[in-house]
């Protein structure tokens, strides 16, 4: 049994993709954590759709918990980590950076507080030319923070296109950049009359993402069952 005062031991699943390189830099920057792929305390998978299943074997297995901060999920991958979440902790993260889980909380408030009567949401990321869904997985969670706020689901519309637009009342737009090296920009826009509320977050480095990911495998060590996200891990801090 692991002392408190050990280091938290974390497993990737991915180890030689570009978040598991990170994540292994952000290790070796901080004592509190090692590197441990055959015996970790917390397994983490950035990997890509269809290595969630591997990933969810893999912590039901060792009855660990997971980290899931693979983006362009579907219904079916949401109701496998749900599943699985009856056995281990689990914890899934469209983004795990600590500034857009603030992010987060503060467009559901303000979607809550404006109304969907007079205010219109565009949401506009930006991100690296090699960045292959659009819109990111990060666009999507916001999206979903403002229907919680406001209490339905709404019309999504991407990339608009042509001519004779008309705007749907109550719907979200969506607007993807790609180019560069961009890490990750997201702007949340509230547009009402006369005024213009913008939620914005700036990745300046793929390290936010390691070192939030680590935040969270700390929340998730002692854990039971069940499924937890980002919000869980600032609202413990």
């Amino acid at each position: 049994m692991r002392s408190t005062d050990d280091p938290i031991r974390i497993s990737l699943y991915a180890p030689e993709g570009r978040m598991g390189r990170a994540i292994r830099d952000a290790i070796d920057a901080d004592a509190g954590f090692e590197w441990d792929q055959d015996r970790g305390d917390v397994l983490i998978d950035f990997s890509a759709p269809d290595g969630l299943r591997g990933s969810l074997d893999r912590a039901i297995s060792g009855g660990i918990p997971l980290l899931v901060g693979t983006t362009s999920l579907d219904e079916g991958h949401d109701s496998l980590i749900a599943d699985a979440a009856r056995t281990v902790p689990m914890l899934k993260a469209a983004n795990t950076s600590l500034g857009v889980a603030l992010l987060t909380d503060l467009v559901e408030r303000a979607a809550r507080v404006l109304g969907p009567d007079a205010w219109d949401i565009e949401i506009v990321e930006a991100h690296h030319k090699k960045k292959a869904d659009a819109p990111s997985g990060t666009a999507l969670h916001l999206g979903l923070a403002v229907e919680r706020g406001r209490g339905f689901d709404a019309e999504e519309e991407l990339g608009r296109c042509g001519t004779g637009l008309t705007r749907e009342a109550g719907s979200i737009g969506y607007a993807a950049i790609r180019g560069g090296t961009v890490a990750g920009d997201h702007d949340v826009m509230f547009l009402g009359p006369d005024e213009r509320l913008i939620l914005s977050h700036r990745a300046e480095n793929r390290s936010i993402f390691a070192k939030g990911a680590l935040a969270a495998a700390r929340f998730l060590v002692g854990k039971p069952a069940g499924l937890y996200s980002m919000r869980d891990v600032i609202d413990a801090a």
